[in-house]
């Protein structure tokens, strides 16, 4: 029998039938991890979040199409507006496949450390770039657009990813429902990055109160300066407003290196072709199962490795 578990999110509405790529957001398979699992015990199972499934092609379509909803629904973002946010990469895209879709301008501020598969997919679906200072990241991005924002208030929404609640609700009302109705209940851990953490956050706020004995595993890398691009490393970083350090059992922190060697791992040994967030989560996703005799744990892959291929890492033996 389906095993229905309870979630607010919005279906068939207006805004649905106005584009109807907001309709396609969610439900993105499990994907089973076998060729390097192998020696595990028989009782532990990892399962891959394939979020690149989604229409613009990452984890970033949920609360991106949260937000964009929620801000037309309520009048934030009218008409002659243009929405303006920071981004690393994935957000933004999403923001520009809807903003494209609805007639709505997108401009972003994003550092110039973005790999250039990013900035051409942006520049591609129309968005206007703000190129920030590299060596500030993604904390310098939004500054920026937090500056721009309050220069010209009228012209803008400024959608805010890091502080908007419709982050993390978007988390919360789809991923969610969506682990604990594959898993038929079964879910035992889920292992998240932490970036905006609204996937942590909502993901884990949903858990807590329908599955309250898995446990929530994030991930972020061992240091300041690191090349797992879309991860905070949260002790020198702006922390978000949106995160709530109540709700992770257990914070595991993950170099850049072993993540390189997971992402190969993971195309060579699983036919996956993932990005280094998605690598970097399933090195901890390991860790975790090699301590388990029995376990159903799911680790939410954001996206493809495809805007990754310019980095020279996949070369290596």
């Amino acid at each position: 029998m389906e095993m229905v578990f309870p979630s607010t999110k919005i279906s068939n509405d207006i805004l649905s039938e106005a584009n109807p790529l907001f309709a396609q957001v969610g439900n993105t398979p499990l994907l089973p991890l076998r060729g390097m699992t192998f020696d595990l015990p028989a009782e532990v199972a990892i399962w891959g979040k394939a979020e690149w499934f989604n229409p613009a092609g990452s984890v970033k379509d949920r609360p991106a199409s949260g937000i964009m909803r929620a801000a037309l629904q309520d009048g934030r973002l009218g008409a002659g507006q243009t929405l303006l946010d920071s981004t690393s990469g994935n957000m933004g895209i999403a923001y520009a496949t809807f903003g494209a879709a609805l007639g709505i301008p997108v401009r972003l501020a994003i550092p110039g450390s973005a790999g250039p598969a990013r900035l051409a997919i942006l520049r591609a679906l129309g968005a206007e770039l703000i190129v920030t200072d590299p060596m500030e990241g993604s904390d310098g991005a939004r500054l920026v657009a937090s500056q721009i924002a309050q220069a010209e208030p009228a012209g803008y929404y400024y959608a805010d990813q890091y502080s908007n609640p419709a982050n993390w609700q978007a988390h919360y009302e789809t991923t969610g429902p969506e682990l604990l109705a594959q898993t038929e209940g079964r879910l035992t851990h889920f292992v998240s990055g932490l970036g905006t953490t609204g996937t942590l956050t909502g993901v884990g706020r949903y858990l807590r109160q329908y599955a309250p004995d898995a446990r929530l595993i994030a991930v972020q890398p061992d240091g300041p300066m690191h090349g797992l691009e879309g991860l905070k490393h949260l002790p020198t970083s702006h922390v978000p407003s949106l995160y709530d350090p109540t709700l992770p059992d257990e914070v595991m922190s993950v170099s850049t290196e072993e993540a390189y060697q997971m992402a190969r791992r993971l195309a060579r040994q699983e036919g996956l072709l993932v990005g280094l967030s998605s690598a970097a989560a399933t090195v901890a996703a390991l860790r975790v199962a090699r301590q388990e005799r029995s376990a159903m744990i799911v680790v939410l892959f954001p996206d493809s490795g495809i805007k990754y291929l310019d980095l020279p890492f996949w070369s290596q033996a």
